[in-house]
C-alpha cells in the first residue's frame, strides 16, 4: 500500500502514514501550502530509506561511507557528532530525519509557525512571537511535566527514547526526553541517553538479544531490556545519574540544549528553563 494523507477531524492537522512513518502535521499559516508540500515530499521518503536500509542499519564508524539519500544524510550528519565511540547506528535518527525533511518542503510557504510529529519526535518551525508546547507523559498516562520553546531559543527539534517506546533500548529508562537543533539529532541523542540509564547485570532487567525479538532489527545481537521489576531507590537514583551524566556531556559540547529522564517514579534534568517537572506527590516523590 502506498502513503497515505488524511487531514483529522479537528480540519487543521494533517496525517500521513506509509509503512512505520507515522506524521502528525500542524501549521499556522499557508496551511493549504504547507500540507500540499508535506504530502508531495512524503510521497517517495519511504523507498528512498528502503534503497539505503542495509547500510543505514551498518554499526557508525569512521568507514561506514555518507549515504546518498536527503533524509539519509540528515541521518548521517546527526548521528556522527554523538556517537562518541558507543554503539549506534544511523538509524537512531530515522524518526526525527524524516519530521526534519518533511518539515523542510513546508517552509518554503509562508508559515508562522508548523510542527512534524513523527511518533512523538518533533521538529519545529518557529517565527518571532511564537512558541510550541509539549506535554510529557508517561508509558501509563501519567503526566510527567512541560516543554515549551520560544522563537529565541535555538532548539527545533524535540525526541524521546526509552524501552517503552518503539524501539527497543538498551538501557532500563521509561523514558527520556530531549531538546536540540533538530529532530534527528534529539532523536540519537534520545536514543544515547536512554541506553545509559543502565544498571547492568541486576538481576531485576531481563534482557533478550534483539535478533530474537525482531530479525531485522539493527542491533543485531545486542542485548535489549525487555522488563524491569520495581528496583529500590537507590538503584533507581543510580541508573538516572549515569544517564544524566551522558546527557549533561553533550550540552557541555552544545550537542543538545537539555533533558528530562525519567525511571520509575523519579526524575532526572540537565538544568533548562525550558523543561518543567510536574509536582508529584509525597508518595510518589
Amino acid at each position: 500500500m502506498g502513503p497515505i494523507a488524511a487531514i483529522l477531524p479537528c480540519g487543521t492537522r494533517l496525517h500521513l502514514q506509509h509503512g512505520p512513518i507515522d506524521l502528525i502535521i500542524g501549521a499556522d499559516g499557508d496551511r493549504q501550502g504547507a500540507f500540499a508540500a508535506a504530502t508531495a515530499r512524503f510521497e517517495s521518503v519511504l523507498a528512498e530509506l528502503v534503497g539505503e536500509l542495509a547500510e543505514l542499519r551498518l554499526p557508525l564508524n569512521g568507514d561506514v561511507p555518507v549515504p546518498q539519500g536527503r533524509v539519509a544524510r540528515r541521518m548521517d550528519r546527526a548521528a556522527r557528532p554523538l556517537c562518541g565511540g558507543s554503539f549506534v547506528t544511523r538509524m537512531a535518527a530515522v524518526a526525527g530525519s524524516v519530521a526534519d525533511e518533511i518539515l523542510g518542503a513546508m517552509q518554503r510557504v509562508d508559515l508562522s509557525r508548523a510542527y512534524v510529529n513523527n511518533g512523538g519526535d518533533i521538529a519545529l518551525h518557529l517565527t518571532p512571537g511564537t512558541s510550541f508546547a509539549m506535554a510529557m507523559v508517561g508509558h501509563d498516562g501519567s503526566n510527567l511535566g512541560r516543554i515549551e520553546v520560544a522563537y529565541d531559543d535555538p532548539v527545533r527539534g524535540i525526541a524521546t527514547s526509552g524501552r517503552h517506546g518503539r524501539s527497543h533500548s538498551m538501557g532500563v529508562a521509561d523514558s527520556v526526553s530531549v531538546l536540540a537543533r533538530d529532530a534527528a539529532s534529539a532523536d540519537v541523542a534520545a536514543t544515547l541517553i536512554a541506553n545509559a540509564v543502565d544498571l547492568p547485570k541486576h538481576p531485576a532487567v531481563i534482557r533478550r538479544h534483539a535478533s530474537d525479538l525482531r530479525d531485522d532489527s539493527d542491533l543485531g545481537a545486542l542485548p535489549v531490556v525487555v522488563d524491569c521489576a520495581a528496583l529500590p531507590a537507590e538503584e533507581v537514583k543510580r541508573a538516572l545519574a549515569a544517564g544524566q551524566q551522558r546527557a549533561q556531556s553533550y550540552v557541555q559540547h552544545n550537542l543538545i540544549f537539555g533533558a528530562a529522564l525519567f525511571l520509575q517514579g523519579h526524575s532526572a534534568t540537565t538544568p533548562s528553563s525550558r523543561i518543567s517537572l510536574a509536582q508529584r506527590t509525597p508518595e510518589h516523590a
